[in-house]
C-alpha cells in the first residue's frame, strides 16, 4: 500500500484520487484554497482519503502527483520532495498560464521545467494526455482488447517502472516515450493527445509526432478532426 499526495484536486486530481483509493492506496488531497474546501470530495472517497495542506501532501506522500495549472509550478515545495517520485500531469495553455518563452520556442518541455524546479526529485510525465472523463471510464483489465495505453516520460528508469506499475493497477498499459525531453511528443495538440490508442498504435502516434513549429495547417485540421471523431465515438 502506497500513500499518494496530490497537489491539486481538480478534474484529474479528483479522479486519480478515486482510482487510487479503489486500488487500495491512501491519498492525501490538497489544493491552493485549503483543506476545508476538500471536505465534500474526501467524504465521497472513504477512509483511505484525507484532506491536507500542500505541505501535508508533499511530506505524507510516498509518491506525489502535481496536477495544478502550469503557471503555478514554481509554488511546489522543493525540499519535502527530495528523492521522491513526482508525477506531473501538467499541460501548457498560454491563454491560462501566460506565455513561457522556453515553451513557446520549444527549447524545453513542461515536465523539464518542473524537473528543473525539483532537481532532486524523480519527475515522471504522465496522465496529461488523457481526458479526465476517459481516465475515469476507460480502465480495462490486462489482455482486454479495448485496453488503452498511456504515454509516460522520465529521466529516471526506476521512476518510470513505478508509474508503469501504477498505470497497470488503474487499467492502462504504459508506453515509454523516453526521457523528459521527449515529452513534447504527447503534449497538447499532438497526435497522442486525448485520443485513445492501444499500445502499438500509441507508439506509432508518438513516433510520428511533429513539433509545433513544423506542423502544417493541414495537419492541424486532421488532428482536430481526429479528436472530434474520437470524442463522438467515446463520450465520457
Amino acid at each position: 500500500m502506497t500513500t499518494y499526495g496530490l497537489i491539486g484536486s481538480g478534474n484529474i486530481g479528483g479522479i486519480l484520487a478515486r482510482l487510487l483509493v479503489s486500488a487500495g492506496h491512501d491519498v492525501v488531497l490538497s489544493n491552493s484554497r485549503g483543506p476545508d474546501t476538500l471536505t465534500d470530495l474526501v467524504a465521497t472517497l472513504g477512509d483511505r482519503a484525507r484532506p491536507g495542506t500542500v505541505e501535508d501532501a508533499t511530506t505524507s506522500g510516498d509518491i506525489v502527483v502535481v496536477t495544478i495549472p502550469l503557471k503555478a509550478y514554481s509554488s511546489v515545495p522543493v525540499e519535502p520532495l527530495a528523492g521522491k517520485v513526482v508525477i506531473d500531469t501538467n499541460n501548457y495553455y498560454p491563454e491560462r498560464d501566460g506565455h513561457i518563452a522556453e515553451l513557446d520556442e520549444e527549447t524545453t518541455t513542461v515536465s523539464e521545467l518542473l524537473q528543473s524546479h525539483l532537481p532532486t526529485s524523480r519527475v515522471v510525465k504522465a496522465f496529461n494526455s488523457i481526458y479526465a472523463g476517459h481516465l475515469a471510464s476507460q480502465g480495462r483489465p490486462a489482455g482486454d482488447p479495448q485496453r488503452r495505453a498511456v504515454p509516460i516520460a522520465s529521466d529516471d528508469a526506476d521512476a518510470k517502472a513505478i508509474v508503469t506499475t501504477l498505470l497497470g493497477e488503474l487499467g492502462f498499459d504504459a508506453v515509454d516515450a523516453g526521457p523528459l525531453s521527449e515529452g513534447w511528443r504527447f503534449q497538447r495538440d499532438t497526435g497522442a493527445y486525448v485520443v485513445g490508442y492501444p499500445e502499438d498504435e500509441l507508439k506509432t502516434a508518438l513516433a510520428n509526432a511533429t513539433r509545433y513549429a513544423n506542423t502544417t495547417p493541414e495537419q492541424e485540421h486532421e488532428r482536430a478532426a481526429a479528436v472530434q471523431a474520437y470524442f463522438a465515438a467515446h463520450p465520457a
